[in-house]
């Protein structure tokens, strides 16, 4: 275990743990490497959801943190909430906060996502985000690592159980925005509007300009009026291991 000091307060980074630069104020995060680490998807989100000064925010299943801190250095939001119900994973987050000088605007909340709502106030964050697990019992073989299951497969909550929550949680006219899998395109609007979570803006994630897409990034509104409108679609890579210009100027990749 060694010990780390930032902003006065006394940082512990274990054996298993490693630091990883994000690029992005000088800010770092504390990742486990063996347990799941962020990916495009995170930082993806981070860049399309749009929080305006002022506003307060909440991270639905944050696991390390990622989006959060993400949003706290590329906006003017005033206070921002990760929600993460894995013990240790939540403690990294904690410790990625505090490596950071953030604990007087971003906080880390041990907690389940179906019981958020009996956490936190009703209709008390302007915007709420997710970065839920993709993969329910029809889609895909289950990872042993039970970290890295619960972040990728519906094992501790569902679809509509992150967006119930973020129903309640969010104002009216507040925005919740999701990436998810476009092959759960459909269930995913469905379950958006029988929660009265109007999609407004949808844009397509494709690897390359010539693969189809394998992201899909969804801001919906509570109580909006029905009108969406497809961006478009961003493209992850240039060629192999060159992220594209619009990553690299848009999304600080």
């Amino acid at each position: 275990m060694t010990e780390m000091e930032n902003t006065g307060e006394k940082i512990l980074l274990r054996e298993n743990e490693r630091i990883d630069d994000l690029e992005r104020n000088g800010y770092r995060i504390i990742q486990s490497r063996d347990g799941f680490c962020f990916g495009m998807d995170a930082v993806l989100l981070s860049g399309f959801a749009q929080v305006r000064p002022g506003e307060r925010v909440l991270d639905l299943g944050t696991g390390t943190g990622i989006i959060p801190i993400l949003l706290e250095a590329k906006t003017e939001g005033s206070h921002f909430t990760g929600l993460e119900i894995q013990p240790e994973v939540a403690d990294m987050a904690r410790r990625s906060v505090l490596l950071n000088g953030l604990h007087h605007k971003v906080e880390i909340v041990e907690g389940d996502i179906k019981e958020a709502s009996a956490r936190f106030a009703a209709a008390s964050f302007d915007v709420v985000t997710s970065n839920p697990p993709y993969m329910n019992d029809a889609h895909g073989l289950k990872n042993p690592n039970e970290r890295k299951a619960i972040s990728r497969h519906e094992v501790l909550c569902t679809l509509e159980d992150v967006v119930g929550q973020a129903a309640v949680l969010v104002k009216p006219g507040g925005r919740f925005y999701l990436v998810h899998r476009p092959h759960r395109l459909a269930e995913i609007i469905n379950v958006l509007t029988a929660w009265k979570l109007e999609p407004k803006r949808i844009k397509f994630v494709h690897p390359f300009i010539d693969r189809e897409a394998n992201m899909v990034l969804i801001e919906a509104v509570r109580g909006g009026r029905p009108m969406v409108k497809v961006e478009k679609p961003v493209v992850v890579f240039a060629e192999p291991g060159v992220y594209s210009e619009e990553i690299r100027s848009v999304y600080g990749y």
